[in-house]
């Protein structure tokens, strides 16, 4: 299994927007082959700010897998317009 992580900057005043795209957004990717789980956490520092996580079966479940769908397609349609900047994307392995 792997951890698929992104720090979520969303832009000032569509707090409440995104969380609504972001519950439209979950079926698509839960419908994903290799798919485990997904947790969006609000930071309790700084407002607009999201803990992205979802995991996986493997990287390329991800990134060959969703990352090439039409519900991949569909995701980023409801959810990118809110970022600014764009999240950097990083995959965590099993604990030590």
């Amino acid at each position: 299994m792997i951890i698929k992580h992104a720090l979520l900057r969303v832009s000032d005043g569509k707090k409440s927007h995104f969380e609504a795209a972001m519950a439209e957004a979950r079926p698509l990717i839960a419908a994903s082959p290799g798919f485990i789980d997904i947790e969006v956490r609000p930071s309790v520092e700084g407002a607009g700010t999201y803990l992205l996580l979802v995991r996986w079966n493997s990287v390329a479940d991800h990134r060959d897998g969703f990352r090439t769908s039409s519900r991949y397609e569909q995701w980023r349609g409801l959810l990118h317009d809110f970022y600014d900047p764009l999240p950097e994307v990083g995959y965590f392995g099993d604990p030590l």
